[in-house]
């Protein structure tokens, strides 16, 4: 791969990565009970309908800057690869719009109802499976794999294995022509 596609990958990643964070600010907002002191103090500095895409960005860049250490390899990766404004826009916004009717779906593969998920578990889901729905062009593969790395990076224990069951049951009544085709090719070759 080009060094233009590992950038363009990476630019998604940390896009995902800070679409996660506004969705989970959003979700403080919206389920006031569960907010921690800490969290007021951010979510008072992220106000999702009164700003831009490009300033809630720029403000979610800031939250995350503000609690990393000075010296750590993310860091470094954010100020060299910017995220992709576009694609995070897209996740955050379609992601809160469509929340009740992703909760919809992803209720009936729940072991434990809404209300209950951590709001990491539940940030995750919405932003999944909004890009499960729209982005058609980025595999189903990935999209789980990056709700996976991001469940391993900023949820509990185990909350990646929850994650990847919810969405692997689910791909395959939201995207099932690819998941037949991927299956079909992963037969031919055992």
């Amino acid at each position: 791969m080009s060094r233009e596609g590992h950038r363009e990958i990476a630019a998604r990643r940390l896009a995902r990565e800070f679409a996660l964070q506004g969705i989970y600010q959003w979700l403080l907002h919206e389920f006031p009970a569960r907010e921690t002191p800490a969290a007021a103090h951010t979510s008072a500095r992220f106000s999702l309908p009164e700003q831009t895409p490009q300033a809630q960005l720029h403000t979610i860049e800031e939250l995350l800057a503000s609690t990393a250490p000075e010296e750590t390899p993310e860091r470094k990766t954010r100020s060299r690869t910017p995220a992709n404004a576009d694609f995070f826009a897209a996740l955050l916004q379609g992601a809160v719009r469509e929340a009740p009717e992703t909760r919809r779906i992803i209720e009936p593969l729940l072991t434990r109802t809404i209300a209950e998920l951590s709001p990491v578990e539940h940030a995750i889901l919405l932003l999944s499976v909004f890009e499960l729905r729209h982005d058609t062009e980025t595999p189903y593969r990935v999209v789980i794999n990056e709700a996976i790395e991001l469940a391993k990076k900023y949820g509990g224990a185990d909350g990646h294995k929850f994650i990847n069951g919810v969405l692997d049951r689910l791909v395959a009544s939201l995207r099932p022509e690819e998941v037949a085709t991927v299956r079909t090719g992963s037969k031919r070759k055992q």
